[in-house]
C-alpha cells in the first residue's frame, strides 16, 4: 500500500464515525489522535491541507456551516451534511456577520462523560478524577445471542427471593448506616460468594418489611440509597460502605434511620459529643461536600474555631455517625478515613432536584394554558456551548450544542418553516399581549424563530420580542407575528443563563464584560460545570488555540493595575532581587523591588492578621475550579495562589502566582480571599518575573540535575542578589538577564551565568548518558515544562534512596471472578481486538484515591536521582499525574520506556521522573489488566478493523464475561479472554465480537 492510499483509508477511518462533520480546523488534530502523525499534505505535492482535499472528492467532501466553517465529510455521508450546521440561525440585532465556530472539543479535558446503561458518568484518568457510580450488574447467559441484559434467561439465574432476603437482611445489619444501591452487588459477591440475582434489584422497592430505598439529592435519579426498614433493629458499625459516586461528587444523602442501639465507644471517652461541636463539625464537612480526610480536622478545626479539638473524636469516628458517614478507601490504613456530610431535606420535604425542576418549570410558563418543558443542563461534565452576549457575567446568555438542544433546535425551525409556508395568513396573531408566545417570520432566509412578546409598542404598529430560542431581543413590525402552534411548544426554550465562576464580585465591571466580549460572544466554547444550579456556574474554555484557553481567568486579568507590574527595561539593573523558586530547565522566577510588590505585601499583612481574629467557615474552599484566585500558606506566611489542575475533588495543583512556585496540596488547606481584601489583591498583577540565564539555552536537555541543584544552592538563599536585563521576551513571557549574588554587576565575569558556563557541571553536560543497564544521574528531559513540582523544601541533597529491587514487594494479585461469570469494567486502552486493557469498575474510585495521595506525597518530596533498573516497579510522573510503572527499557539518551500498570499504556519519560514506590503505594493491586476478545478468530487486524473496536470500546465502561484467564508468574503479564458487552442502549445489548466479525466479513467481501 503506497503512502498515498494509506492516507487516504486513514482520513475514512477519521471521517466516517463523524456524520456531522469533522471541522477542517480539528481535522489534523483528530488525524493525530488516530495515528499518531499529521496528514502529510506537503509531502505529497500539495501547498496546504485543504488543495489536498480539494485532489481527492472520492474521498473527501467539504462543505460550508451557515456559520462560514468548513467542515469535512467522508464521501458518500455528504447527505447528512445539513445536520452539522448547528449554529447557522443565530442572529442577533446587536451584531453583524456570523458565530464563529471554534471549539468543539477540548485537549486538556474530557469532551464529554461515559454513560454506562444510562445510569453512569465518568472521566477519563488523563484529567480530573470524578466519576458517578451506578453501575447495574451484568446478567448475560450467552454470549452469541443478543438478549437484553437486564432479562437473564431463568434457568442460569436460579432466582430464590427467600433466601436472598434473609442474606440482605444480614448485609442491612453489617451496614446499617445505608449505601448505595449499586454496592449492593460487590457486597453480596464478598458476603456469599455468589452473584446477587438480577430480579432483586428490581424487587428492593416491593421488600418495605425489609429495606428503605430512597431516592437521594442527586443530578441522576436513578442513584438509590439502601436502608435497614424502620422497624428492624440493627447493629452498627462505625464503618459505612461509599462508594466511588460519594467518593468523588458526594450526593447529598438523606438523613438515614437512626438505629436503636447504641454505638458501641472506646472505654474513656466520651458516648456523644456535645451539640456545639456537632454543629462546628457539621459546618466544616458541608463546605467540602466531596468529603474530607478525618486527618486533616484537628488542624482545620483549630484554624478556623481557635481551639483545639477533641482528641476522641478521631479515636472514635462513630461518635460522628448521625452528621457523616466514613469511609476507608485504603483498607489496610484504618487511620486514612474519609468523612462525608449527610444533608437533610428542605422545608416542604422537597428534595434539592425536585426544588430546582420546580423553579425550571415556573420559568417555563406563559399566559395561555401551555407549558414549554423546562431545559435541562446536559449530563456531560463539560458540554459545548454558544456564547451569545452577556450583560454581565452572571448572566452570559448562551445555547448548548449537541443532540437534543441545538440540533433539535434545528429540527424544530425546519419544520416550523414549512408548516408556515404553506399559508400564513391563516396563522397572524392579531392581538398580541406581553408574555404571548408567537411565531415570528424572519425576513433573512425565510425563517420561523420562536419568541415571547416582550412589549407592544405606542403606535400599536410594532412589537419587541425575544427570540426564545437564540437569545437576543428585536422590534419588529406587528404583522410579522404569528400563533404558535403546539407542536412547538414541546421543545424547551434553547437560550438559557449562566454564571461565570470567580467573577461574580466584578460580574458589572466594564474592563471585564470587555475582555468577555472580544474573546468568548458569538464563539462556540467548552463549559466546565462548577455547580448545576438553576443559573448554573461555569468555567469557559477556548479550545481553538494550541494552548487552551481559560476564559474566567483571562477576563480576571482585565482587572490588573499595570502601573503595579514590575518594571523592566533592556540593559537595566535592578539590586535587593529575591529569587523565589528555580526550574528544572533552568528558568528562575524572582520579586523585583516595586510599588506593585510593596502593596501586595502590606495587604498580606493584613490578611493574616484578619485570619487570625476571625472564627468563621465561610472562608474555607469548598467549590475549587482551575483558574480559581484564593490564598495559601508559602512558609507560614499566607500568598496568592491560582488553581491549575484538579486530581478529583480534593487534591489539586496550585501554582505561588508572587513566587513562581508550583505546589500540590489538599483542598481543605485553601481561603477565600476575605471579601474586604479582594479588589486590592486582584487588581495586583503577579509579582513573580519569569527569568532565564542570557546565552545559555533553556530547552530539554539542556539542564542536568546537578546544574539545576547548584543553580539552586547558590541563589535560592541569597538575600542580595541583581539582575541586569539583556532582553524581553514578550512571546514567551521571559526576561533574559544576567544574574549576580551580590552588587558587583559592573563586572560580568563574576555573573552566575559565567560561572555556570565555566564550570565543569555544564560543560560535560552533553556528555551525560545511561547505561543499558542504569542510570547516572540523567540529563533532563521530557514534558520539564510541565512538571508540577513543589519547590516548599528546596536545599541539600540528600542519601541516595534504596533500589527498588531490594525492597519492592508486588501487591497482591487483583481477584477475578470465575470463567462464564460477568465484571463491570472500564477499558482504559484499546489497540485491536487481539490487545486491550480493561480495569474493574468496583474499585476505581479506590485507584482515584490511590493516585491522589501519590501527587501529594511525590510532590512535596526533592527531586533526587535514582538508580534505574529495568524490570523494576517505581513510581513516574507523566504529565500532571504519578503512576505506578513498570521500566521496559533503558535509552542512551536519559529517557526510560515505561508501562503504566493500573492504565496499560506504554509512554517514554525523562529517568528524572521516576522515585521509589514506596510501601503505602504497593496496597492496591495493579488494575490494569490485559485482554483479547472472545468469540473472534485471531487475525492480523487492520487499521480501519482497529479504528472501528477503539471507537466501540475505548474510554468506556463495558460488561465484561470471562471466558478464561491465561495467569503468569508476575501480574503484568496475566492475560484474560472476555466477551464485552455495551449495556448503554435500553432497546438491546451490543455485543463488540459480533460487530467486530461482520465488520471483518465486510472487509474480506469488498476486498
Amino acid at each position: 500500500m503506497t503512502d498515498a492510499e494509506l492516507v487516504k483509508k486513514m482520513l475514512r477511518a477519521v471521517l466516517q464515525p463523524s456524520k456531522s462533520g469533522v471541522p477542517l480546523s480539528r481535522l489534523q488534530a483528530q488525524y493525530k489522535e488516530v495515528t499518531g502523525e499529521l496528514i502529510p499534505f506537503k509531502q505529497m505535492g500539495h501547498p496546504t491541507l485543504d488543495a489536498l482535499l480539494q485532489s481527492m472528492p472520492h474521498v473527501v467532501q467539504l462543505e460550508r456551516s451557515r456559520g462560514g466553517e468548513v467542515l469535512c465529510f467522508a464521501t458518500g455521508v455528504g447527505e447528512m451534511a445539513h445536520v452539522a450546521k448547528l449554529v447557522a440561525r443565530q442572529r442577533t440585532a446587536k451584531k453583524t456577520g456570523r458565530p464563529q465556530l471554534v471549539n468543539c472539543q477540548m485537549r486538556v479535558k474530557p469532551v464529554a462523560p461515559l454513560m454506562l446503561n444510562g445510569k453512569l458518568s465518568l472521566q477519563s484518568h488523563s484529567s480530573s478524577y470524578s466519576f458517578a457510580v451506578n453501575v447495574s450488574p451484568f446478567k448475560a447467559t450467552n454470549p452469541n445471542e443478543s438478549t437484553p441484559l437486564g432479562k437473564p434467561k431463568a434457568s442460569n439465574t436460579g432466582y430464590n427471593p427467600q433466601l436472598v432476603q434473609s442474606r440482605l437482611k444480614e448485609v442491612l445489619n453489617k451496614h446499617s448506616h445505608g449505601f448505595w444501591v449499586s454496592k449492593l452487588p460487590q457486597l453480596y459477591r464478598e458476603l456469599y460468594k455468589q452473584e446477587l440475582p438480577n430480579e432483586a434489584l428490581k424487587d428492593l422497592e416491593q421488600w418495605t418489611h425489609l429495606c428503605t430505598v430512597e431516592k437521594p439529592c442527586s443530578s441522576n435519579p436513578m442513584e438509590l440509597l439502601l436502608y435497614p426498614a424502620k422497624d428492624l433493629s440493627h447493629p452498627c458499625s462505625p464503618s459505612t460502605v461509599i462508594t466511588p459516586k460519594q467518593e468523588m461528587q458526594s450526593p447529598v444523602l438523606h438523613k438515614p434511620h437512626k438505629p436503636k442501639t447504641a454505638i458501641p465507644s472506646p472505654p474513656d471517652s466520651p458516648s456523644s459529643l456535645s451539640p456545639e461541636l456537632k454543629h462546628k463539625l457539621g459546618e466544616l464537612l458541608l463546605k467540602y461536600s466531596s468529603g474530607l480526610w478525618a486527618h486533616a480536622l484537628p488542624k482545620l478545626y483549630q484554624d478556623t474555631y481557635k481551639a483545639k479539638l477533641p482528641e476522641h473524636v478521631l479515636e472514635n469516628l462513630s461518635l460522628l455517625s448521625d452528621i457523616c458517614t466514613v469511609d476507608y478507601p485504603m483498607p489496610d490504613n484504618p487511620k486514612r478515613a474519609i468523612l462525608y456530610m449527610r444533608a437533610g431535606e428542605d422545608e416542604n420535604c422537597n428534595p434539592a432536584p425536585f426544588r430546582d425542576l420546580q423553579a425550571r418549570a415556573e420559568a417555563g410558563k406563559r399566559l395561555s394554558s401551555q407549558l414549554v418543558p423546562p431545559l435541562l443542563i446536559p449530563s456531560e461534565e463539560y458540554p459545548s456551548v454558544l456564547v451569545v452576549e452577556a450583560a454581565s457575567t452572571d448572566s452570559v446568555i448562551l445555547r448548548y450544542i449537541g443532540e437534543g438542544y441545538s440540533k433539535a433546535q434545528e429540527k424544530m425551525e425546519d419544520e416550523m418553516r414549512e408548516f408556515y409556508r404553506q399559508d400564513n395568513t391563516r396563522h397572524v396573531l392579531s392581538s398580541p399581549a406581553a408574555g404571548q408566545l408567537a411565531a415570528v417570520h424572519a425576513e433573512e432566509e425565510e425563517e420561523i424563530l420562536r419568541a415571547q412578546v416582550c412589549e407592544v409598542m405606542t403606535d400599536k404598529s410594532k412589537v419587541k420580542v425575544y427570540y426564545v430560542d437564540h437569545g437576543f431581543s428585536e422590534i419588529i413590525s406587528k404583522s410579522k407575528l404569528l400563533e404558535l402552534h403546539e407542536r412547538f411548544f414541546k421543545l424547551p426554550f434553547q437560550a438559557t443563563k449562566c454564571k461565570l465562576a470567580g467573577l461574580g464580585p466584578f460580574c458589572q465591571e466594564a474592563a471585564v464584560l470587555k475582555m468577555f466580549e472580544s474573546m468568548a460572544s458569538g464563539k462556540i466554547m467548552l463549559a466546565e460545570l462548577v455547580q448545576r444550579e438553576e443559573i448554573p456556574v461555569v468555567v469557559l474554555y477556548d479550545t481553538s488555540q494550541d494552548d487552551d484557553v481559560n476564559i474566567n481567568a483571562a477576563c480576571m486579568k482585565a482587572l490588573h493595575d499595570k502601573s503595579l507590574e514590575s518594571p523592566l527595561q533592556v540593559n537595566s539593573v535592578y539590586m535587593n532581587v529575591s529569587v523565589t523558586s528555580v526550574r528544572s530547565d533552568g528558568t528562575f522566577y524572582c520579586q523585583l523591588p516595586s510599588r506593585g510588590l510593596a502593596k501586595l505585601n502590606e495587604i498580606l499583612e493584613k490578611t493574616d492578621s484578619y485570619f487570625h481574629t476571625q472564627v468563621t467557615s465561610e472562608l474555607l474552599v469548598s467549590r475549587p475550579f482551575c483558574g480559581k484566585n484564593c490564598l495559601a500558606r508559602y512558609k507560614g506566611k499566607w500568598s496568592r495562589v491560582a488553581i491549575t489542575n484538579l486530581h478529583g475533588s480534593r487534591v489539586l495543583d496550585i501554582l505561588f502566582v508572587d513566587l513562581g512556585v508550583q505546589a500540590s496540596v489538599e483542598v481543605f488547606e485553601l481561603r477565600e480571599i476575605p471579601s474586604s481584601f479582594l479588589r486590592d489583591l486582584l487588581t495586583i498583577p503577579p509579582q513573580a518575573v519569569k527569568c532565564c540565564l542570557a546565552d545559555l539555552a533553556v530547552n530539554v536537555g539542556s539542564w542536568t540535575p546537578d546544574a539545576v541543584q547548584w543553580l539552586r544552592d547558590t541563589v535560592l538563599h541569597c538575600t542580595d542578589c541583581s539582575i541586569k536585563v539583556a532582553q524581553l521576551d514578550e512571546g514567551k513571557s521571559m526576561v533574559h538577564v544576567s544574574l549576580f549574588t551580590s552588587n558587583s554587576f559592573h563586572d560580568s565575569g563574576h555573573s552566575v551565568n559565567q560561572q555556570l558556563i565555566e564550570s565543569d557541571l555544564w560543560k560535560h553536560q552533553a556528555d551525560v548518558y545511561l547505561s543499558s543497564g542504569h542510570s547516572s544521574p540523567a540529563r533532563n528531559g521530557g514534558r520539564i515544562s510541565q512538571a508540577k513540582r513543589s519547590n516548599l523544601h528546596p536545599g541539600t541533597k540528600g542519601p541516595q534512596p534504596d533500589t527498588p529491587k531490594a525492597i519492592f514487594q508486588v501487591p497482591p494479585l487483583l481477584e477475578l471472578p470465575p470463567a462464564g461469570h460477568n465484571m463491570d469494567i472500564y477499558v482504559s486502552l484499546a489497540c485491536h481486538p487481539g490487545h486491550f486493557v480493561i480495569q474493574p469498575w468496583q474499585d476505581m474510585y479506590k485507584l482515584v484515591v490511590l493516585m491522589g495521595e501519590m501527587i501529594l506525597y511525590y510532590n512535596k518530596t526533592e527531586e533526587k536521582p535514582i538508580t534505574v533498573e529495568k524490570n523494576q516497579v517505581y513510581a513516574a510522573k507523566v504529565e500532571n499525574n504519578w503512576h505506578r510503572v513498570l521500566v521496559k527499557g533503558i535509552l542512551t539518551n536519559g529517557f526510560v520506556s515505561i508501562y503504566e500498570l493500573d492504565y496499560g499504556r506504554h509512554e517514554l519519560v525523562s529517568s528524572t521522573r521516576l522515585r521509589p514506590l514506596i510501601q503505602e503505594f504497593r496496597q492496591l493491586p495493579f488494575q490494569g489488566i490485559t485482554a483479547q476478545l472472545a468469540g473472534v478468530k485471531p487475525r492480523q487486524w487492520t487499521e480501519e478493523a482497529s479504528i472501528v473496536f477503539r471507537n466501540h470500546v475505548e474510554k468506556k465502561p463495558l460488561v465484561a464475561q470471562l471466558e478464561s484467564v491465561q495467569e503468569a508468574f508476575h501480574p503484568w503479564d496475566r492475560k484474560v479472554t472476555v466477551y464485552l458487552v455495551d449495556t448503554s442502549q435500553e432497546e438491546k445489548d451490543i455485543w463488540v465480537h459480533d460487530l467486530m466479525a461482520e465488520f471483518a466479513e465486510e472487509l474480506t467481501k469488498s476486498a
